[in-house]
């Protein structure tokens, strides 16, 4: 899975906000603002990753349990299929 071409991640003020483009636009209508794991999480995003990948990757970077990390992981991408900003194989 990866992230839809039709959300654009920008920073503004110092925070980091999910913007949709194109149809996406006609679609959802707001932006999401991300704290800094989303980002990082949004970032690795831009390739195909499983999962189990995206939180090996969160371990490595931040100091949290495996177990939470694969279930905030979960959650994120729950977050981003409900918007329509998941691309899944």
């Amino acid at each position: 899975m990866k992230v839809s071409k039709e959300f654009i991640l920008r920073e503004i003020a110092g925070e980091h906000i999910l913007v949709p483009i194109g149809t996406a636009a006609a679609n959802f209508n707001g932006l999401i603002s991300m704290n800094e794991v989303g980002r990082f999480l949004f970032d690795l995003l831009a390739e195909e990753r499983t999962p189990q990948e995206l939180a090996d990757c969160v371990c490595g970077e931040y100091d949290v349990p495996p177990e939470t990390a694969l279930q905030d992981v979960e959650d994120f991408l729950q977050q981003l299929r409900e918007i329509g900003a998941l691309l899944e194989a």
